[in-house]
């Protein structure tokens, strides 16, 4: 395959590894690489960090080896993707006060408590795992006397390839207290005293930051011109990397729990349910998450099993049971209730039948999720695209479209990396 057409990196860093895609002005993957991080440390209740050394040295390892591949990729533009509400506070230069607190890391309650009386009842800073809950929890830690970053992993990263911190994105910044509708930081804010930490200046994800660092260029191999454009998060980079572009493109992933996106005109807020928006240019992507997912057949069949089982399944013929699968106690969306008990009773002699009946009740959260977000104002989904490892089931696809009553496919593109590439060649194209 000729390399002339190479035109954007997409580069993704998550929460194990990283990965980086070289992708055509028409979409197509010329070489890819990837690098291991390691583990995020527990050192005790809700505790979990990760050095921002650790991710910088596996950006470049992967930035490297992709260049390596091909010696004719002459990308023009970087755009990456990084885990929501991942926080580190740093210094003017970018160099980092200690580690950063990772999305899962829960222990800023107090933090959060201060939070509460103050931020508007339906914004996404409330909460102990929010990026403002930690960034106070960070300041307290550390104590910065003179001026301080305040900036997630994908603004850190940015920071680093382009040589100027201090900037983020409107998707990243939204647990952060930033107002998207109104795209600047709410004058609450102003009510915790967060000097001498300073906010980040924020852009729509995909603006042109600014030429690669030239020291980056010449350690990795990137172009001397090549454009760093701004971030987003992880979910809407997989949601991106499905080309869910259109108001009523919805995205399902059925992973460990089942996550709900849809492609809206206007935004959505509901925090009883969980539900967000994210400022997707001209469009806003909202939903939800339940707590139901492959996690709850992986405690009754193995996948080899599963996928034996399922194919004896007929998927036109409802299963007669009426299930609410949960892996414990409690429950976020489509039903906001704590204390909901799992319903996967009775369970039939026949495993076939009981399978039939899990997927069934997974299937059906997911259309009373559907129809939860056309309450709040979401328009009805027009088709479903899907990814996730239970995406591969082909069984439980027809299920799903059986009960939705809309298209259900299987996502060509399901990779958070390509979708920040896809970012970067709509910003590319634009320009």
């Amino acid at each position: 395959m000729s390399l002339s057409g190479a035109n954007v990196i997409g580069l993704d860093v998550g929460t194990s590894g990283c990965r980086a895609l070289a992708v055509d002005d028409a979409g197509g993957v010329l070489a890819e690489a990837q690098a291991e991080l390691p583990p995020s440390v527990r050192v005790g209740a809700g505790c979990a960090e990760q050095h921002p050394q650790d991710w910088w040295r596996a950006v470049q390892q992967v930035l490297s080896a992709l260049m390596r591949q091909c010696g004719g990729l002459h990308p023009r533009a970087l755009c990456l993707d990084a885990t929501s509400a991942t926080v580190l506070l740093c210094d003017p230069q970018g160099q980092p006060l200690g580690p950063a607190l990772m999305y899962d890391d829960s222990r800023a309650r107090t933090q959060a408590a201060d939070i509460e009386p103050i931020a508007p009842p339906d914004s996404p800073a409330r909460g102990a795992s929010s990026s403002l809950a930690k960034l106070l929890w960070l300041r307290a830690r550390h104590q910065p006397s003179a001026p301080t970053l305040a900036l997630h992993q994908a603004d850190w990263l940015s920071g680093c390839l382009s040589g100027c911190f201090g900037i983020s994105d409107w998707n990243n910044s939204l647990k952060m207290g930033f107002d998207p509708l109104t795209q600047r930081w709410p004058d609450w804010l102003d009510e915790l005293g967060l000097a001498p930490v300073c906010l980040p200046e924020v852009f729509a994800p995909g603006t042109d930051l600014g030429p690669v660092a030239p020291e980056v260029a010449a350690a990795t191999g990137l172009p001397a011109d090549l454009r760093i454009l701004a971030g987003t998060t992880d979910s809407t980079a997989a949601v991106l990397a499905t080309g869910a572009l259109q108001s009523g493109d919805a995205v399902t992933s059925l992973g460990s729990t089942l996550v709900l996106k849809m492609v809206a005109a206007a935004p959505v807020t509901a925090p009883e349910f969980g539900v967000y928006s994210h400022r997707l240019g001209a469009d806003w992507l909202l939903g939800g998450a339940s707590n139901s997912g492959g996690a709850v057949l992986r405690q009754f069949f193995e996948p080899k099993v599963l996928k034996a089982l399922s194919a004896r399944i007929d998927p036109t013929r409802d299963s007669g049971l009426d299930y609410y699968p949960l892996p414990g106690i409690g429950e976020r969306f489509p039903i906001n209730d704590p204390r909901l008990v799992p319903r996967m009773q009775p369970r039939p002699a026949a495993d076939v039948r009981f399978l039939h009946g899990l997927l069934e009740g997974i299937a059906r959260i997911e259309q009373t999720g559907y129809q939860r977000l056309r309450q709040l104002g979401a328009p009805a989904p027009r088709r479903v695209l899907t990814i996730g490892g239970g995406a591969r089931n082909v069984v439980w696809t027809q299920i799903r479209e059986r009960l939705l009553g809309v298209p259900v496919e299987v996502a060509a593109q399901q990779q958070a990396a390509y979708g920040a590439a896809r970012l970067a060649l709509r910003q590319d194209q634009s320009g």
